[in-house]
């Protein structure tokens, strides 16, 4: 059975930083390109991040987020982080952690349906 629990969400002032991270077990995480998604109230969820899996290590962003937010992974740990810092009234939402089994993040990362498992979110409370 697939877990994945995302932890280290919370409230924090604008120009603040919080690191996330997504923990999985029962399935190979190494294997798996790793995505953080985000939901705000009234709004569709989009994509925030990826890594490919450790021997490619590739990253994306959402231009919304390039250059504030790093994405890393300790495959020996089976955790995803997300550091994400000075960080913005309009980066309050639900962050979601999601594992793809292609491995690879390609230019089509932000779609949803390309994950196959999904956590429970954690909620980012940006204020300012």
């Amino acid at each position: 059975q697939v877990q994945m629990v995302e932890s280290g969400g919370g409230l924090v002032q604008a120009g603040g930083s919080l690191r996330l991270s997504c923990t999985a077990s029962g399935l190979p995480f190494a294997d798996y390109a790793m995505g953080w998604f985000r939901q705000a109230p009234g709004k569709e969820r989009e994509g925030v991040s990826c890594i490919s899996r450790n021997w490619s290590g590739a990253t994306l962003y959402a231009d919304s987020v390039k250059g504030r937010f790093i994405v890393s992974r300790d495959n020996a740990k089976n955790t995803l982080y997300l550091q994400m810092n000075s960080l913005k009234p309009e980066d309050t939402a639900m962050y979601f952690c999601a594992a793809d089994v292609r491995g690879y993040c390609t230019g089509s990362w932000f779609r949803e349906f390309l994950y196959n498992y999904w956590g429970q979110g954690t909620q980012v409370t940006v204020s300012s």
